[in-house]
């Protein structure tokens, strides 16, 4: 299998797939880790269907799809971020429906739209032997703009995840820096989309992160292993669908899952092991 997957770099889509995991597998390792440690995988899900309706208006206004969930997802994560900033005991219900509208707004334009929208379900459920260089050239910048938000605020980040409170005695701008990650999450989100859709964008972002949360407990340590997680889940999928037939999407979650099985059962027999 190995051998045939060598062959394959020779074409260039797939040579783009695997760079295209790579470069969100990092993305992912990242953020994901301030998700897990946050406990706002609820708020990615929420952003991530909530893109939809940027992607739905790119299609009705004639524009990159890709440019409208950027737009539609930072714009829905700087609200549902300030909603659960302030009102937390509602977040989860207004979050839900903010959800709902994107996704709403987005089959609306859709459906308003003349024409058959070819690539539309690569958008849903993930199309990562189709992503262009252009694409590429996208993810790699967003990953350099994330790359450095976490290198810059790397210690004030780590206080609000884990001591908000603390945080504002110090004077840290707490709510600043909270919608500063969650527009990370959000242009993670977007980043993702392509390759496993935005059905399955929860799962990558979060997967490879709480796998890595149940071995190690320092947070840099946290996203390398993450994102060396997501890179093996990416590959090893995308390996897995082109050999016999399989959606590239489903496959690289399919695979990340069963390893988040097969961590806990581990965790549970070392933890059994020591107890003796």
């Amino acid at each position: 299998m190995i051998t045939e997957l060598i062959k394959l770099l020779q074409f260039e889509f797939m040579r783009n797939a695997l760079i295209a995991g790579l470069l969100v597998s990092i993305a992912c390792g990242i953020i994901g880790t301030f998700v897990v440690v946050n406990r706002i995988v609820f708020i990615s899900g929420g952003i991530a269907h909530a893109a939809y309706g940027g992607i739905g208006m790119g299609y009705f206004f004639q524009f990159n799809p890709v440019v409208g969930a950027i737009a539609f997802s930072v714009f829905s994560a700087l609200g549902m971020g300030l909603v659960y900033r302030k009102t937390q005991q509602r977040a989860d219900t207004i979050i839900g429906v903010m959800w709902a509208i994107g996704m709403a707004i987005g089959i609306i334009f859709i459906d308003l739209t003349p024409g058959y929208k070819v690539d539309l379900m690569s958008y849903l459920f993930g199309s990562i032997l189709t992503v262009p260089q252009s694409d590429l050239i996208l993810m790699l910048i967003l990953n350099i703009l994330i790359g450095l938000m976490v290198f810059l605020f790397y210690k004030e980040l780590v206080a609000i995840s884990f001591d908000p409170v603390f945080a504002e005695t110090r004077n840290l701008p707490v709510d600043q820096l909270y919608l500063m990650l969650i527009v990370a999450i959000a242009l993670t989100v977007v980043m993702v989309m392509k390759v496993v859709g935005l059905i399955l964008v929860i799962a990558l972002l979060t997967i490879p992160a709480a796998i890595s949360g149940q071995f190690v407990k320092d947070l840099k340590q946290m996203m390398v292993l993450s994102s060396s997680l997501g890179m093996i889940f990416t590959t090893l999928g995308l390996g897995i669908s082109y050999f016999f037939n399989l959606t590239s999407g489903a496959t690289i979650i399919l695979v990340a899952g069963l390893a988040y099985l097969v961590s806990l059962s581990l965790k549970m027999i070392l933890k059994h092991s020591v107890n003796f």
